[in-house]
């Protein structure tokens, strides 16, 4: 109703000259009672009517409307103060906040203990959001105390969930600026100037992961909180730190230190070192030294420590860059998080939320009021296909060697074993890792962070069987032909210039398919190779999923056959027969495709995730004809039982082995005589496919080549393979 009638009065203004001053009076009277937005409108609908007839306005009626109109400005109103320290409120600019205080407020809480108040509530509740709804009227009315009051309603997401509660803001104006009457109860309704706002939590349980037979991998469990109690540190001080730092391994100005920090107190317990529940010489030899004290704090730990860190990964505090990424999927300050392997991988699932309660307390320790209540909910646990005893077992045959192992149940496709050698130690990210040592791994030449069931590698001669399988599904390769194959060199033609392909050794037997997988002939396979063609060569790896990314829990650097997708010459085609040129393979994936010899030509799906895993599910339906693979499971056979056999090293009368041997030659050129060698051995039982197990090792130039690898595969079969 005031818009119209401030309109009428306006327009009556512009038509009536004479009588302006009365009009005006009128004018602003009405003007003073509503509110800023109706006077901007009111304003706007004048001068707009003002330049559509201008004749009917003179000058002198212009300048006297102008400062009417536009008197009431944004900065001067409720509203205006209010989306002010709303907008501070929602960016906890807390200062800002305080601007916009009326001066009594001002004088009951200082700026500095608003700031403070504000901080430490928000910082303990864990604020992520607050939104701020306030309801403003279409007319400002003062109450009997001269104020304008707004209701407002607060939303707030914190560590204990969200809070809302309702509010009125009261305004008060001095000299045409309006500023809040504030005081605790804006921050809560129920919060009194002298009480606090407390927070309570109660821990979660993250989700442990587990081998079969429940053996840990990843646990919940103590690590030993190494301190000293100042008043008990007595007697000859400076030798009882010699005697400390030596036996931890630090520095002994680091522990001067931390003892003479401002803080410490003569009874406080003053944390120095953390150490692992099993390092018992060190925990005897310190608690021998006066004022030494060992507690036990609830820490993740990994029972197989370098031996499955690989695999299991690591947890560690939540950064404040994660944290500010998560925190609206229930992570806290407190938190921690997986940061590599499968505690990254199923952080999701293993996760722990902490509960937490918000309260009031009058101060003297009584809860007045509870403000939000979220209980904790424990992280769920990872069952996994992993034999811990296997997975020991393989890693300790590498000693000082680095290479890859996988072992797995060919018929189910369960994932028994994954391991990358060498290895770092996870327990020593919980136990807090120093920098020299952090620089220490990452500059290792032996490169313990590199993760080699993960990579991909040259197969060498273990790619020779899947070169063979395909010739012989495309009728290719005639098993029985003898290739009349002689010397150690051989070129397709003299396009090759002086390239050639060569092999170990030349045999007096018949060039033919077990011959040449016995005695693993490189240029049996580069001709069987040239017989299939680029075009098939590159479709037929591609139905085995060799070049996609492979569906595996763990991600995997994909396995591929050329660097861009395509063979340039017969001599890549030749070599890549013999699992050299371009050819690069996954470890699992490898030894999934070995499957297919035990499973009448189906290659199964490896899994490491017991609860969620379908036994034998096939992966590649039909990846080889079932005569194909027979033939080849057959003359597998024969590389371990043949005493000529590349894989004879292996061979157990009273447990057969398949295999197959692999050297990959790891130089710039053929003529390279710098390069290295990779040693591989792939193996399974033919009459009884429980375990199939691959090894590779790397650097075995001079070592004996493959044959430094057939050893340690027959020592696992007969501790496992029974």
């Amino acid at each position: 109703m005031l818009y119209f009638v401030g309109i009428e009065i306006l327009l009556l203004l512009m038509k009536n000259t004479s009588e302006k001053p009365l009009i005006l009076t009128e004018a602003e009277k009405i003007f003073k009672e509503i509110s800023c937005e109706s006077s901007n409108f009111i304003t706007t609908y004048i001068l707009r009517r003002y330049n559509m007839k201008k004749r009917y306005l003179s000058l002198s009626i212009i300048l006297l409307l102008i400062p009417l109109a536009f008197g009431c400005s944004s900065s001067d109103t409720p509203k205006a103060s209010f989306d002010k320290y709303i907008n501070a409120w929602s960016k906890n600019d807390y200062a800002s906040m305080y601007s916009i205080l009326s001066s009594d407020s001002k004088k009951s809480i200082s700026k500095k203990d608003f700031l403070t108040r504000y901080e430490k509530i928000y910082d303990g509740i864990e604020l992520n959001k607050v939104t701020v709804t306030p309801e403003y009227p279409s007319s400002y009315k003062k109450n009997s105390a001269g104020n304008v009051d707004v209701p407002f309603k607060v939303t707030m997401s914190t560590i204990a969930g969200n809070v809302t509660f309702n509010d009125t803001a009261s305004f008060k104006e001095t000299d045409k600026t309006w500023s809040l009457n504030w005081s605790s109860k804006m921050i809560y309704p129920d919060l009194k100037k002298d009480y606090k706002i407390r927070i309570e939590k109660t821990p979660a349980k993250r989700g442990e992961i587990k081998g079969i037979n429940g053996a840990f991998l990843a646990q919940n469990s103590y690590i030993e909180n190494v301190g000293i109690v100042p008043q008990k540190f007595t007697g000859d001080v400076e030798n009882s730190k010699k005697q400390i730092a030596s036996i931890l391994n630090i520095d002994a100005n680091d522990i001067t230190k931390k003892l003479s920090a401002s803080y410490v107190q003569p009874d406080m317990f003053i944390s120095i070192a953390k150490l692992s529940a099993d390092d018992t010489d060190k925990m005897s030899n310190l608690l021998k030294i006066p004022g030494i004290m060992i507690t036990k704090t609830p820490a993740r730990v990994y029972p197989l420590k370098e031996k499955a860190a690989m695999l299991t990964g690591y947890v560690q505090n939540i950064s404040a860059d994660e944290l500010k990424k998560l925190k609206t999927k229930g992570y806290s300050k407190d938190s921690v998080i997986g940061k590599a392997g499968l505690e990254k991988i199923y952080e999701n699932q293993l996760k722990a939320t902490d509960g937490a309660e918000i309260y009031i307390d009058n101060n003297y320790n009584k809860k007045v009021k509870t403000i939000a209540k979220k209980a904790p909910k424990n992280g769920k646990d990872i069952n996994l296909t992993i034999d811990t005893n296997l997975q020991g077992a393989l890693y300790d045959e590498y000693k000082s060697d680095s290479g890859a192992s996988v072992a797995l149940n060919p018929k189910t496709g369960a994932v028994l074993a994954l391991v990358s050698a060498p290895s770092y130690n996870p327990n020593d990210f919980i136990l807090g890792m120093s920098s020299d040592k952090w620089n220490s791994l990452q500059n290792d030449a032996n490169k313990p962070l590199l993760n080699r069931f993960k990579t991909t590698f040259a197969p060498g001669s273990t790619f020779k069987p899947i070169t063979a399988a395909m010739a012989l599904d495309l009728g290719k390769l005639n098993i029985d032909e003898d290739k009349k194959i002689s010397g150690l060199k051989w070129q397709e033609n003299s396009s090759w210039g002086n390239y050639s392909v060569t092999r170990d050794e030349a045999y007096s037997e018949p060039a033919n398919l077990v011959n040449a997988l016995v005695h693993s002939d490189n240029i049996y396979f580069a001709k069987t190779a040239l017989s299939i063609g680029k075009d098939n060569f590159l479709s037929e790896t591609k139905k085995l999923s060799i070049g996609d990314n492979f569906p595996f829990e763990y991600g995997l650097e994909p396995s591929k056959i050329t660097s861009n997708g395509s063979i340039k010459d017969d001599i890549q085609l030749a070599d890549s027969g013999y699992g050299q040129g371009e050819v690069l393979m996954n470890p699992v994936q490898l030894a999934s495709i070995y499957t297919a010899f035990v499973n009448n030509g189906n290659i199964i799906a490896p899994y490491l995730d017991s609860s969620k895993a379908t036994q034998g599910k096939v992966l590649v339906q039909g990846a080889f004809k079932s005569d194909t693979v027979n033939t080849i499971l057959n003359d597998l056979t024969q590389v371990v039982s043949s005493p000529e056999g590349t894989g004879h090293g292996a061979y157990m009368a009273d447990l057969p082995l398949a295999g197959k041997t692999g050297t990959a030659e790891i130089k710039k050129s053929q003529t390279d005589t710098t390069g290295t060698e990779n040693g591989w051995f792939i193996a399974v039982n033919p009459s009884n496919p429980k375990l199939l197990v691959l090894e590779m090792y790397e650097n075995v130039k001079g070592k004996g080549g493959s044959a430094y690898v057939v050893p340690n595969v027959k020592t696992i079969f007969q501790n496992f393979g029974k």
